[in-house]
């Protein structure tokens, strides 16, 4: 009797807070060095500044979506400040994107409203290193460990955000090799968001924690 061969799962790196000049080609070298492909979540200001970033990471055959023009958290802007935001963001990046994730992931009705408007797709996460504590790479590998799963969407960081409270992204770059080891041990392998079959998680899983005022962990 043949087997049939059966597809590995997709799981989907994603990176917050990016370009930045030092971190990100190095993260890049990490993920090459991995043949993987990740989602690069940029700033729009930093995507301006450092346009041959994104041009790598499109030539790489990663994803590319947009995060925020400031990182402000949604809940504490206005509508209209919310779409300025995007709108001043998205002219600044070279070429389209379908996705958003925005600042600590959290979305208010407003945001969603918005993102239709422009036919974007929020976007959030499955599973988070925390990785902009600082922490080791092997405490943030068990930290997801037992979120690596099919259809898992992992959030890193190649930049330093508001809130982040280590000095470089060091421990993240060590942090990919193993992680990509361990999505593969279990039949998983690493993907674009394109690949992951809808719906996709629209925001921070604290959410609504976050939304009434209790802050179980900070984000950046």
């Amino acid at each position: 009797m043949q087997t049939r061969y059966r597809p590995a799962a997709p799981v989907a790196l994603t990176f917050d807070d990016g370009p930045d000049p030092v971190w990100t080609p190095l993260v890049l070298d990490a993920l090459a060095s991995a043949s993987a492909s990740a989602t690069f979540f940029v700033v729009a200001p930093r995507a301006r500044r450092f346009p041959s970033l994104l041009s790598r990471m499109r030539d790489e055959g990663h994803g590319i979506g947009f995060h925020c023009t400031r990182h402000v958290r949604h809940s504490v802007a206005t509508p209209e400040e919310i779409r300025a935001d995007l709108e001043s963001g998205l002219a600044m990046l070279e070429g389209s994107t379908r996705y958003w994730r925005t600042p600590w992931g959290l979305v208010v009705p407003a945001t969603g409203k918005i993102a239709r408007e422009h036919g974007l797709s929020l976007i959030g996460w499955t599973a988070d290193t925390q990785d902009w504590r600082g922490d080791p790479a092997e405490k943030m590998l068990s930290r997801v460990e037992h979120g690596i799963s099919p259809h898992a969407i992992v959030l890193m960081h190649d930049g330093l955000g508001p809130g982040a409270t280590r000095d470089g992204c060091a421990q993240t770059l060590e942090l990919i090799g193993p992680l990509v080891a361990l999505a593969r041990s279990r039949g998983l392998e690493l993907a674009a968001l394109d690949e992951l079959p809808p719906p996709l998680p629209d925001r921070n899983p604290d959410f609504p924690a976050l939304e009434a005022g209790v802050e179980g962990s900070r984000r950046v």
